[in-house]
């Protein structure tokens, strides 16, 4: 692939890299970025995985032990999940050098983040970090290679990219054995929405329900558990504690919920391969709704993934 071997020339270079990935969704992104951030361990350099959400965080953290396992790199993550003494644990054997990769939120950007020697920082989405975490990302610049991904990059940072001010890779097509999404737009008619979910759910996936209604999203979700029996359904908005949004979230991608029922607050930040059917309600009310979902199944064990809208 042309963009990994962009990133290994630029990694192997004097001067520090600044390199923006861009990728649709399942394209392969988190792949490159493992595969830097192997190249960085290699060099016995640290890493620096940020996210956008303590629910990413986790997800990226198991993903890149599933994928470096038969290597001995130590890999961590640090978010809200962990407990006090959990994270002091662990900012301490980052300053020692124990741990090669590490995966957070912002949070690894605090001032008591101290690595011992630090030589590639992957960032995911980075316009959804604040103005002063993108000053202290600004600075750490100056001294190590900077991986930054996006599906969606905001007009600066494409300007950026564009003109020269910063390098930029992209992943024109998807895996080899990605199947086509199918989208279909129909009339809201509840056998058809049942149809399809228990369609996903007998075949082991998950489905996403958007409806972006926050104040009659509760006659949504009680209206599906009228129609389908012996399913979990759940769901989450905006309006909820960011701690009761992680919990919901957390318990979809571990597969407690079937069918989790939503504003747009799913739009980044997720990862879950499991979901492959989506319906989307009210859908020309929506200004966007980009879905997450990494899509590594072989063509003989993957269903065609479904949009209903």
């Amino acid at each position: 692939m042309k963009c990994i071997a962009e990133i290994k020339k630029d990694m192997e270079k004097d001067k520090p890299m600044d390199r923006l990935l861009c990728g649709d969704v399942g394209f392969g992104k988190t792949e490159v970025a493992m595969r830097a951030a192997f190249k960085a361990v290699n060099d016995i350099k640290q890493v620096a995985y940020i996210v956008p959400t303590t629910v990413l965080a986790k997800q990226q953290a198991n993903e890149f032990r599933a994928r470096m396992k038969k290597f001995p790199i130590v890999i961590e993550d640090i978010s809200r999940f962990r407990t006090t003494k959990e994270q002091k644990a662990i900012i301490e054997r980052l300053s020692k050098g124990e741990i090669d990769i590490i995966v957070g939120t912002h949070r690894l950007l605090s001032s008591d983040i101290k690595f011992r020697d630090l030589g590639l920082l992957i960032i995911d989405e980075e316009h959804r970090f604040g103005v002063k975490d993108k000053e202290k990302i600004k600075i750490i610049k100056d001294t190590v290679d900077v991986l930054t991904m996006t599906a969606t990059p905001i007009p600066r940072t494409m300007n950026m990219s564009l003109s020269g001010v910063r390098d930029m890779s992209v992943i024109y097509e998807p895996p080899y054995n990605r199947l086509p999404i199918k989208t279909y737009i129909i009339d809201k008619d509840m056998d058809i929405i049942k149809e399809a979910i228990l369609k996903e759910v007998e075949r082991g996936g998950q489905v996403f329900y958007v409806y972006n209604r926050v104040e009659f999203i509760e006659n949504i979700v009680n209206d599906l558990k009228k129609n389908i029996k012996g399913i979990t359904i759940d769901y989450a908005h905006g309006k909820m504690t960011p701690k009761e949004i992680e919990k919901r979230m957390k318990d979809f991608v571990e597969n407690k919920t079937k069918v989790l029922v939503c504003t747009t607050i799913l739009e980044s930040g997720i990862d879950i391969p499991n979901a492959n059917t989506i319906i989307i309600e009210d859908a020309d009310k929506l200004r966007t709704c980009t879905i997450i979902s990494d899509e590594r199944k072989s063509t003989e064990d993957q269903q065609n993934k479904d949009m209903h809208i």
